[in-house]
């Protein structure tokens, strides 16, 4: 009898297109591709099995720099895209790649029922607090204060908080990283994909060429001082009184994950023609 033929894990490399990045020199969205491609090669997944799917932004191009398949979708409906396609094959690994924009402006509303539905995927959204792509916008999470040439003295208006908005939505894995740290943003990515249910996952990314100063968040994270909690009530004391730059995983719940059956349709297209007809 001929023994069973067990694939060789892959490399990191084994899930990068061919395809050159063309983001800004310094953006730490070159770091979080890396982190992608170190979690599924640490996940032993194969490209055929992962699914990566966006919407639009800068962030948004990752699709395209990995070899798996990609979905590059309209702004702010990436979360719809994905749970459609994992509920249709779940054997899938689905992960979404958004930024502040894209997530939390257009995508808002998806992201609030995204979380509720707890659909077994992962939502990787990298923050750095701008739309870069509109050279230098405020977006959802930009401060109150910031002074910029689109918005001069600050927009006043109060920062969306989206780690705290996913834990009361019902995001079952709720954690946040910094693209400085490569090797720890991707452990923090896997584990997220090994939890059931919808997994959130902030990304701290600074865009150095409209916000320079984002420079120093490199000396301001710190891992979190406290683990993380199954209670979402002290989760939320956490989050609430949270800078911002504590880094790690900061909630984790046990729902199940939702997931309808998949089988052959009980209806033909012809069979509902025939309820519409005149």
């Amino acid at each position: 009898m001929n023994s069973a033929v067990v694939a060789t894990p892959l490399k990191a490399q084994a899930f990068k297109s061919d395809y050159k990045p063309i983001w800004c020199p310094g953006c730490g969205d070159y770091s979080v591709l890396s982190s992608f491609t170190k979690a599924f090669a640490n996940l032993e997944l194969r490209p055929e099995n992962v699914a990566v799917v966006s919407g639009i932004g800068c962030s948004s191009r990752i699709p395209a720099y990995t070899s798996c398949y990609g979905f590059h979708g309209v702004h702010g409906r990436s979360l719809a895209a994905a749970a459609g396609l994992k509920l249709a094959r779940p054997d899938l690994t689905v992960v979404v790649a958004s930024g502040d924009g894209d997530g939390y402006s257009i995508g808002g509303n998806h992201f609030l029922h995204a979380c509720r539905r707890n659909v077994d995927l992962t939502y990787v959204v990298m923050d750095n607090h701008v739309y870069g792509m509109t050279k230098g916008q405020p977006s959802p999470t930009t401060e109150p204060d910031w002074d910029s040439k689109l918005s001069p003295g600050g927009t006043g208006l109060r920062t969306f908080n989206p780690l705290v908005i996913a834990l009361a939505a019902g995001a079952n894995f709720v954690a946040r990283a910094f693209a400085g740290d490569p090797n720890g943003t991707a452990d923090l990515i896997a584990e997220a994909i090994r939890t059931p249910g919808f997994s959130f996952v902030e990304i701290l990314s600074p865009c150095i060429t409209f916000r320079p100063e984002q420079r120093e968040w490199k000396q301001l994270v710190r891992p979190s001082p406290v683990t993380y909690t199954a209670d979402a009530a002290q989760a939320a004391r956490r989050l609430m009184t949270d800078d911002g730059l504590n880094i790690g995983v900061l909630y984790k719940g046990d729902r199940p994950p939702y997931q309808p059956p998949v089988g052959k349709g009980k209806k033909r297209p012809s069979d509902l023609e025939v309820e519409f007809a005149l």
